[in-house]
């Protein structure tokens, strides 16, 4: 698994706050040990702050803003969570399109936690199978997906999980996805 993302690049969307660090740094490690690169996009330059649940946590530098990339420029997508992160995100038109062109694309996306919420505005679980932070799970369903409770979801290149505790799972399958490249089932709910 030490190489099997060499060449590839990963975006990791986030919002200027709100993001959960362990959600961004976990599959951030593991992107990198992977050989992966991954990028910070946001929705404006500067940086963004994390959090550990309520309380500030780190802050990052951000590499790239949304409105300057595409899904083309990257491989696989991963969105972590943290309830304010995927709340304001929901939020920003060139945010959830970015979203919706990985779907459409075929391409790997990893969300934990809140961050299918981004999923349900970008209007892309319709037929889906994937877990969540339990408050989500009923937003899912109401977005036509099938929500299940378990630690790591895999529905053709889309990958979730419930909460930090799932992280060695998420980053594990994460990274196995992106290093399969593009699933045409990905894009059946584009």
């Amino acid at each position: 698994m030490t190489e099997s993302l060499n060449g590839r690049r990963v975006a990791f969307l986030v919002a200027p706050e709100g993001i959960e660090q362990v959600e961004l740094t976990e599959p951030w490690k593991a992107v990198k040990n992977a050989g992966g690169t991954p990028e910070l996009v946001s929705v404006r330059p500067g940086t963004v702050q994390a959090f550990h649940h309520l309380d500030k946590a780190d802050s990052f530098d951000v590499d790239k803003v949304v409105t300057d990339v595409r899904p083309d420029d990257y491989d696989g997508l991963v969105l972590p969570g943290g309830v304010a992160n995927p709340d304001a995100l929901r939020q920003v038109r060139e945010a959830v399109e970015f979203v919706r062109g990985f779907f459409r694309s075929g391409k790997p996306v990893a969300a934990i936690c809140h961050a299918p919420w981004m999923l349900v505005e970008a209007d892309v679980v319709r037929g889906r199978r994937l877990t969540s932070y339990p408050s989500v799970a009923t937003d899912l369903r109401n977005a036509g997906a099938t929500w299940v409770d378990e630690q790591v979801v895999v529905d053709a290149g889309l990958v979730t999980s419930r909460n930090p505790n799932d992280l060695p799972a998420f980053c594990a399958k994460m990274v196995e996805e992106i290093g399969e490249g593009v699933h045409r089932g990905q894009a059946r709910s584009a």
